[in-house]
C-alpha cells in the first residue's frame, strides 16, 4: 500500500485528469453529440448516463486491477484528447475510465488520505484553470502543453504501480485491520481504531462535490462591464481552496464545527444561484462553496465506517450527472420546478450524509501540516493569479470618420465545428477585421456544462475591447457588446418568455459617433413570432432618442426619427417570415439582400440566414458579408455601414 502522502497525491492527480477528460465530454455531447440542437436532450441524457452506468461492470474487479485499469486508460484518454483524437468519443471512453479509478481508491484509500486527496484534486484543477485564464491545456498546442500532460501522467502511472496492493495496510507507521472482505477483495473498512479505509459516504460525495465546485469555480455572476484591473474573485477562490484543502485533513473537530460547516454549504449554494444584476459580489459565495466542500468531506470520512464504498463512489456520480443535465436541461425543456432546486438538492444531500448520526472517528494518521506553510502557498498563488489577470482597461476613442464597422456573431459558447474551444481563434478573427463594434450571442460566461469558461473576458482581451454583458438564461449566459467606443447610454431589457424556457433579452445601447449618436439593439431572440414585435419597440424608442433604460419592449412613440438605429444577432428569422415584416414596419431594412443574401446557418453548409444585421434611415451599406469561418455553428455577419444624415436636434 502506499504511504498516505502518496495516497492523497494519486488521488488527487487522479481527480485532476478526471476532470480534465470531463471538461470534454460535457461540451461534447452538446458540439458535437447534439450539433445545432438537432439532437432530443433525451437522447444526450441516455448517450451521456451510458458512461457513467458502464464502470457498474468493474463492481467484482479486485482493487488493484480497479485502480491499475482505470488509471491507464484514463491517461490513454487524456493523451488522445490532447492530441485531437475523435474527441467525443474519447472523453466518453475517459469518463468511464476515471470512475473505474476512483472505484478502485474507494476500495483501498484511507480515511485521512480520501478528503484531502478529493478536494486537493478539486483544488489543483480550479487553481490550473485560472492560472491558464480558462484555456485548459487540453485546448492548448505546443511543447509546453504536452510536456505538462505528459508529465502529470507520468507521474500518475508512477504512484499507480504500487496502488492498491494491500488493502489491509494504510502505511508503514500504521497498520490498520479491515475485516469482511468479498470474494473479489472488497474490503469493507469495518475494522476499528485509526487507519481504516474512509467510509462509504465520504466516496458517495464525489460527485456532489465535483458539481458544487464546478459551479461554485466558474458560475457565479461577473461583472456586466470589463475588464477588471484585476480579478478579485480569482483571489478568493486561491484562499477558499487552499484553505479547503487544510480543513479537510485535519483532526476531528465538535459536532457542532461540522454541522455549521454543512450548513454554511447550503447557504452559500442558494446565495451562489441568486439572480444578479451584473454587480460583483456572487464571487465571494463561488469562494465560499468551494471552502466548506473540505470540512464536509473531513466530516464524513469521520462517520462509522461500513457500506460499500465502491458502489457509493459510482452512485455519487450518478448523482453528478443526473444533477447537471436536470439544471441544465431546465433551459430549454419546461420540467416544472426552477433548476436551482437542482444543486440546492445535491448540497443538502451532501450535509445529511456529512452529519449523519454516529460516533465520529478519528482520521487518523495524517499528513503533518501547520499553518504557515499553507499561507506562504495561498500568498504565492494569489500573487502568480494576480500577476497572470492584471490587464489595463482599454481607453475610449472616438470613430475616425463616418463609417462604422460592425460584426454580430453567435460564437456557440465558443466552441467550433470541430468540437474544440476555439476562443482565441474567433479573437484572432475578429481582431483581423478591424471592428469598432461586436455583438455576441450564446456568449457563456462559466456554465458547468460547457467547461466553465469565461468567453466574454478571452475574446475582449484578445480584442483589446471593453465589453458590455447582459444576462439572458441566467447570471452567466447571454448576450455582448464589446467596443472602444464611447458608450452614452445601455440596458439589458428583458423579453417576454412565449412560452419557451430559456430566457431572452435586448441590449438598447446609445453610441456617441462625434457629436452624434448611433442606437443598437443587440438581441437573440427565443420566441421571435412573439419577440419581434418587442425588438420593433425598442428601435423606435432608440430612433425616437430614447435614452438606453428607457428603449423597452413596451415603449410607446411617435415616428419623428432623431438617430439611426441598428437591429443585429441571431434572431432565428428568415428574410422571408412575417416577422421580418414586423421589424421592417419599425423603420428597418436589410442590407444583405442586395449584398448577395448569404446564408449564415449551419456554418459547415449554410441554407438559411438567421443572423443579420438590419438598419434604419440615417445608415446606408457600404459592404456586408457572411465569411465562411469555422469558429462555431454560424457565421458572423461582417457589415461597414456609413452614416448619412441624421437629426440630433430636439
Amino acid at each position: 500500500m502506499l504511504s498516505l502522502r502518496h495516497q492523497v497525491a494519486l488521488l488527487a492527480i487522479g481527480v485532476v485528469l478526471f476532470l480534465d477528460v470531463l471538461r470534454v465530454f460535457l461540451p461534447s455531447l452538446i458540439t458535437l453529440f447534439g450539433r445545432a440542437g438537432s439532437t432530443a436532450p433525451e437522447l444526450m441524457g441516455l448517450y451521456a448516463a451510458a458512461w457513467f452506468v458502464l464502470p457498474f461492470l468493474a463492481l467484482r474487479l479486485k482493487p488493484r486491477w480497479a485502480v491499475l485499469g482505470g488509471a491507464v486508460a484514463l491517461v490513454l484518454a487524456r493523451v488522445l484528447l490532447q492530441a485531437g483524437v475523435s474527441q467525443l468519443y474519447v472523453a466518453s471512453a475517459g469518463v468511464s475510465a476515471g470512475l473505474v479509478f476512483l472505484y478502485g481508491c474507494a476500495r483501498t484509500t484511507t480515511r485521512a488520505a480520501a478528503p484531502v486527496g478529493i478536494i486537493g484534486g478539486v483544488a489543483c484543477s480550479v487553481l490550473g484553470h485560472l492560472l491558464l485564464d480558462g484555456v485548459d491545456l487540453v485546448w492548448r498546442s505546443g511543447l509546453l502543453a504536452w510536456a505538462a500532460v505528459l508529465g502529470l501522467c507520468a507521474a500518475f502511472l508512477v504512484l499507480t504501480r504500487t496502488a492498491g496492493a494491500d488493502p489491509a495496510r494504510t502505511d508503514a507507521d500504521t497498520p490498520a485491520r479491515t475485516e469482511g472482505a468479498d470474494p473479489a477483495g472488497d474490503t469493507s473498512a469495518r475494522a476499528g481504531g485509526d487507519g481504516g479505509l474512509a467510509p462509504a459516504g465520504t466516496w458517495f460525495l464525489v460527485g456532489p462535490v465535483l458539481l458544487l465546485a464546478g459551479m461554485a469555480a466558474t458560475g457565479y455572476a461577473k461583472a456586466a462591464v470589463g475588464p477588471s484591473v484585476i480579478g478579485w474573485d480569482a483571489l478568493l477562490q486561491v484562499a477558499a481552496l487552499v484553505a479547503a484543502t487544510v480543513l479537510a485533513s485535519r483532526v476531528s473537530h465538535s459536532p457542532a464545527f461540522d454541522a455549521a460547516a454543512a450548513v454554511l454549504l447550503v447557504c452559500f449554494t442558494v446565495l451562489l444561484l441568486l439572480p444578479s444584476s451584473g454587480s460583483t459580489g456572487l464571487g465571494l459565495s463561488g469562494a465560499m462553496v468551494l471552502l466548506w466542500t473540505g470540512p464536509v468531506l473531513a466530516a464524513s470520512a469521520q462517520r462509522p465506517a461500513g457500506g460499500r464504498q465502491g458502489v457509493a463512489v459510482l452512485g455519487g456520480g450518478l448523482v453528478f450527472l443526473v444533477a447537471t443535465f436536470g439544471y441544465y436541461a431546465s433551459y430549454d425543456l419546461d420540467l416544472g420546478i426552477p433548476n436551482q432546486v437542482w444543486p440546492v438538492t445535491v448540497a443538502v444531500v451532501a450535509a445529511v450524509v456529512a452529519v449523519r448520526p454516529g460516533r465520529p472517528r478519528p482520521l487518523g494518521p495524517r499528513v503533518r501540516r501547520r499553518v504557515w506553510p499553507a499561507v506562504a502557498v495561498a500568498a504565492a498563488l494569489m500573487v502568480l493569479v494576480a500577476a497572470t489577470s492584471w490587464r489595463p482597461p482599454p481607453a475610449n476613442r472616438p470613430l475616425g470618420g463616418d463609417t462604422i464597422k460592425l460584426v454580430a456573431y453567435n460564437i456557440r459558447m465558443g466552441f467550433g465545428l470541430d468540437g474544440r474551444l476555439s476562443l482565441d481563434d474567433i479573437a484572432a478573427w475578429t481582431a483581423a477585421q478591424k471592428p469598432d463594434v461586436v455583438l455576441l450571442s450564446e456568449v457563456d460566461r462559466g456554465w458547468l456544462l460547457n467547461g466553465g469558461h469565461d468567453d466574454l473576458a478571452r475574446i475582449a482581451r484578445g480584442l483589446g475591447m471593453r465589453y458590455y454583458f447582459a444576462p439572458a438564461a441566467d447570471n452567466v449566459w447571454g448576450d455582448a457588446l464589446l467596443t472602444n467606443l464611447v458608450v452614452r447610454g445601455i440596458h439589458s431589457h428583458r423579453l417576454g418568455g412565449h412560452d419557451y424556457p430559456t430566457g431572452a433579452q435586448a441590449q438598447a445601447i446609445v453610441l456617441g459617433v462625434g457629436p452624434d449618436e448611433l442606437g443598437i439593439v443587440n438581441t437573440h431572440l427565443q420566441a421571435p413570432a412573439g419577440q419581434a414585435p418587442e425588438v420593433a419597440a425598442m428601435v423606435r424608442a432608440l430612433a425616437a432618442g430614447r435614452d438606453a433604460a428607457e428603449a423597452g419592449p413596451r415603449s410607446r412613440v411617435g415616428n419623428s426619427p432623431m438617430r439611426p438605429v441598428i437591429l443585429a444577432g441571431d434572431l432565428n428569422i428568415r428574410p422571408g417570415d412575417p416577422e421580418m415584416r414586423v421589424l421592417e414596419g419599425a423603420g428597418l431594412s436589410d442590407p444583405l439582400l442586395a449584398l448577395g443574401d448569404p446564408p449564415t446557418s449551419p456554418a459547415d453548409a449554410p441554407t438559411e440566414r438567421i443572423d443579420h444585421v438590419l438598419i434604419s434611415d440615417g445608415l446606408t451599406a457600404v459592404s456586408a458579408e457572411a465569411p465562411r469561418v469555422p469558429f462555431s455553428d454560424h457565421l458572423p455577419v461582417v457589415a461597414t455601414l456609413r452614416l448619412t444624415s441624421v437629426d440630433q436636434q430636439g
